[in-house]
């Protein structure tokens, strides 16, 4: 059966106020109902302020980085869209007419974006309302229903989220800054909408559970209803919440209390000259600047900091040794530490100056990635970190004489390694980097060892 599925992604911005009111958006730091004024708990006869001016070019950006066409030198209403629910005080939700339209990520076409302002937050357990998160400035990004798996669905997602972290223009923290709705519908069933899902990983599990659910109902030969359904995250299913409400339930209307906007090509061009670039068209730009594999470029440009350090030490190192360190060691790292490329302390010139060394065979590789690990923890020059650690090189000769002294006193390994048993080598290489505190180079080791047990064979 063929399956569409398609996206409403809301994403709060990254602002300090709110999108018509002065109150502040930090609503997950202070007591309920705090952060409020008459204009964003929609009492009678209050009237909202112009738009937030940061809210609205943090949208045109991230349109931008999507591909869209900005709507430019045109009038955008500011639209009341009317429904009840009590976590909406005044009967409807502001949101924009389109501010970008048909723009594109990894194939799937990006019908418009837009901004709105978030209700507050009702916990329908307890019957109350906190109205610190109502106004909080919203952009929504709507897709077209391109994805046809749930697999593609999550590939897709996964790749926006890169995307709305990299422009530094939405709310990072967890607890509901990102919420997607989607809608599915398999071939001869009606359109399904599930509202208000939390995470990549929530939009798949729903997904797969409405795509069985859909399934098992055409093939016993019933119809599935066009209707909205919510997902519990708890049970990992979707329950039926209402029919589906066309555009005209929502009796969309201009609000008649703010100016429409009007995006100008000055703006546009400002916007353009200072916003990143977006993660997919580095990645394309890492393969062909630094000759580096696909897969090498989308470990790198995973975070837009780890991309940042890329580049300034790739100017000073062979971007391809640059690479892999980054992908096999400095990834490995960061990832077991937990931690994002954003939080390390160390200068790029201390990562130079490691990669250097290793790169000249200062040090050995299985070195450098003790003295990366204590760099990540503890900032410093790496020359001091190496002694400090105990890590300088072994000379020529305390290493041959490790080799001697691991021959000596393992005669059985050396019998079974003159028989043809290559694994009795590894022990004898793991006996002289133990005999060196794990200074001397692996490779050296073995060339040693061979020279040595070949003369006594």
């Amino acid at each position: 059966m063929k399956m569409l599925i398609g996206f409403e992604v809301h994403q709060q911005l990254s602002t300090g106020r709110k999108m018509y009111c002065d109150c502040p958006t930090n609503y997950q730091e202070v007591p309920p109902n705090t952060n409020i004024c008459p204009i964003c708990t929609g009492m009678p006869g209050s009237k909202p302020l112009p738009p937030n001016e940061r809210a609205v070019d943090a949208a045109i950006e991230i349109a931008l980085m999507l591909g869209c066409e900005i709507i430019a030198d045109r009038i955008i209403y500011i639209q009341r869209k009317h429904y009840d629910y009590p976590d909406l005080p005044s009967g409807y939700q502001r949101t924009s007419l389109p501010i970008g339209l048909n723009g594109e990520l990894q194939g799937v076409r990006i019908r418009e974006v837009h901004l709105e302002e978030d209700p507050g937050q009702y916990d329908p357990t307890l019957g109350t309302v906190d109205f610190n998160r109502s106004g909080v400035p919203l952009v929504e990004i709507v897709t077209e229903p391109d994805m046809h798996s749930p697999e593609e669905a999550r590939k897709f997602l996964r790749q926006l989220v890169r995307l709305l972290e990299y422009s530094g223009k939405v709310r990072p923290e967890a607890g509901g800054a990102m919420r997607t709705d989607t809608n599915i519908s398999l071939e001869g069933g009606g359109r399904v909408e599930v509202k208000n899902i939390n995470s990549v990983k929530g939009a798949y599990r729903a997904i797969k559970f409405e795509i069985m659910r859909q399934r098992a109902k055409l093939e016993r030969g019933e119809a599935v209803t066009r209707e909205t359904r919510a997902y519990l995250e708890s049970q990992k299913i979707t329950m039926p919440m209402r029919l589906k409400e066309l555009e005209e339930d929502y009796r969309y209307i201009p609000d008649p209390d703010i100016f429409p906007l009007v995006i100008d090509q000055a703006r546009i061009r400002r916007i353009k000259a200072s916003m990143v670039e977006a993660p997919h068209l580095r990645e394309q730009r890492l393969v062909k600047q630094y000759g580096i594999g696909p897969s090498v470029a989308n470990v790198i440009a995973s975070e837009r900091e780890l991309a940042n350090l890329f580049e300034v030490v790739a100017r000073e190192v062979d971007p391809k040794f640059v690479a892999t360190w980054f992908r096999t060691k400095l990834k490995k790292i960061l990832n077991y530490m937990k931690l994002r490329a954003e939080d390390v302390k160390f200068v790029p010139e201390q990562l130079i100056d490691l990669l250097k060394m290793i790169k000249s065979d200062e040090i050995t590789p299985e070195q450098g990635e003790l003295v990366l690990r204590e760099l990540v923890k503890r900032p410093g020059d790496p020359h001091e970190l190496l002694l400090q650690l105990g890590l300088v090189r072994v000379g020529r000769t305390e290493l041959q004489a490790a080799v001697a002294e691991a021959i000596r006193t393992n005669p059985e390994v050396v019998k079974d390694y003159l028989a043809g048993k290559q694994e009795a080598l590894h022990f004898l290489v793991g006996k002289v980097m133990q005999l060196t505190n794990m200074r001397a180079d692996p490779r050296e080791i073995i060339k040693l060892l061979r020279a040595e047990l070949g003369r006594e064979g």
